[in-house]
């Protein structure tokens, strides 16, 4: 059975042609025979057709109908054609809500099963990732600039590999469906390469062909690349990305830079460097949150940036999940409205050998 969105949402709305259908009776009686408001009983009907079901619109233009011969009796008017008039207008809308509600009854089912086969997609496309990753525990929080939306162009995902964890977070150039199909590519690609590549250069490498296959033009996704070994280092691999901010254990912050500046994925075939992998320090107890530039360029009323260094004193819970949201809750503050470009922030925590066990809901 379909419920109505319009009348789960906003209640007062179901009361509406019972309300109008009573305002325009009272009306009538008081106003006297002379004035002729019957006609008007029609907008009982009418209202429920645009908010009701076509059953719930039949059963109130039957009480309509009643009504109008009740107020016609009493005014008098089957004694001339006004009243046969008025019960005509009164099922002539009443037919016309049924059509409506039947017709909006369909789309909404529709709707509701595109909705359904989105969401089946998103989950495949931007899956959870794992609580936790050898000595890691990961948290990752996601708002689309697109309402109603999971995804969009940024993408995430961290694969344990024989390697080392390897993690990627990206940002594709545009938005729409376009972005989304781009993001799924590099996220097949690296999901793939990630087992296979021995270094993060090679698993670049391979990215880079996989996205110069599928993008046209000058369309390009920035990317940097982490992976985390056993020997409390994290390689970091940016393609034209934000860099990623180390959290050490006495709350100091830092940006790891590239050595060198790299274009994005999608850009390598114009013969420039790729580029180099380098070497941060990143030992039990810090924390490693990368992100996009949704999260970085977001403004507020003033257009200053988000202070997202500042900031880091938000990510001291004990629980990877509910510091990252407290994080994503002072930035939609700092925004103060809906986001203008997707946000994607992945907080990894080092917790060490023996000490990989989650924190309740990590």
């Amino acid at each position: 059975m379909t419920v109505n969105r319009a009348t789960s949402s906003f209640p007062v709305l179901s009361w509406m042609p019972v309300a109008a259908m009573g305002v325009v009776a009272t009306t009538d009686v008081v106003a006297g025979p002379g004035v002729g408001f019957l006609p008007l009983v029609s907008l009982g009907p009418a209202f429920a057709g645009l908010v009701g079901g076509w059953r719930r619109t039949a059963l109130i233009g039957a009480v309509a109908l009643v009504l109008c011969v009740g107020l016609g009796l009493y005014d008098g008017l089957f004694e001339e054609r006004r009243g046969f008039t008025a019960m005509a207008s009164v099922a002539g809308v009443t037919g016309a809500g049924i059509a409506a509600a039947v017709m909006r009854g369909r789309r909404e089912v529709e709707l509701a099963n595109v909705r359904s086969i989105a969401e089946v997609a998103q989950r495949v496309l931007l899956r959870p990732v794992p609580r936790t990753a050898g000595p890691l525990q990961a948290a990752v929080s996601y708002t689309s600039a697109v309402a109603e939306a999971r995804i969009g162009g940024d993408l995430y995902e961290v694969v344990a590999s024989p390697h080392g964890v390897r993690v990627i977070v990206g940002d594709v150039q545009g938005k729409g469906l376009a972005a989304v199909e781009t993001a799924a590519v590099v996220l097949g690609a690296f999901r793939e390469a990630a087992h296979d590549e021995s270094d993060l250069v090679g698993l670049g490498e391979r990215l880079e062909r996989s996205v110069a296959r599928e993008l046209e033009g000058e369309k390009f996704v920035t990317a940097v690349l982490a992976e985390i070994g056993s020997d409390r280092e994290v390689t970091l691999l940016n393609f034209g990305h934000p860099a990623p901010m180390v959290v050490r254990q006495d709350g100091s912050v830092d940006f790891p830079q590239p050595p060198s500046y790299a274009l994005p994925l999608g850009l390598g075939a114009h013969g420039v460097e790729g580029p180099r992998p380098h070497q941060v320090a990143f030992a039990p107890g810090e924390q490693l949150l990368l992100f996009t530039d949704g999260v970085s360029e977001a403004r507020d009323e003033g257009n200053s940036f988000y202070p997202l260094g500042e900031r880091a004193h938000l990510l001291k819970d004990a629980d990877a999940h509910g510091a990252l949201d407290a994080l994503r809750e002072d930035l939609m503050r700092h925004a103060a409205g809906p986001p203008h470009d997707d946000a994607a922030m992945l907080l990894l925590r080092y917790h060490g050998h023996g000490e990989g066990k989650c924190a309740p809901g990590g």
